[in-house]
């Protein structure tokens, strides 16, 4: 997805997500578009501080199916136990998130 595909869906009420269903894209009360890991809360932007470059691949972005599953396949989704694509206990994903606060 395109930033701009992003943000519209979101606008538009839709559930997006990053990397895998952990990953949760969202606007804020400020208008700002972020990225949260939902089992801690670590949240990033959506964009570098240009706003113009996603921190993900668009081909990363996702939207939630209509039935609570989503248009990826399951190999994707975040496991029980947390884990999935992109989510590595104290590896490179969940370091850039610390570093970014």
């Amino acid at each position: 997805m395109t930033l701009d595909e992003i943000k519209a869906a979101i606008d538009a009420g839709r559930t997006v997500h990053w990397a895998n269903t952990g990953y949760r894209v969202h606007k804020d009360s400020l208008g700002q578009y972020l990225i949260t890991f939902e089992p801690n809360g670590s949240t990033i932007g959506l964009t570098d501080r240009s706003g113009q470059r996603l921190n993900g691949e668009e081909a990363e972005f996702f939207i939630a199916g209509p039935e609570g599953g989503d248009e990826k396949s399951q190999d994707s989704q975040l496991r029980a136990d947390g884990q999935g694509r992109g989510v590595v206990p104290g590896g490179e994903v969940a370091q850039s998130l610390r570093r970014q606060r």
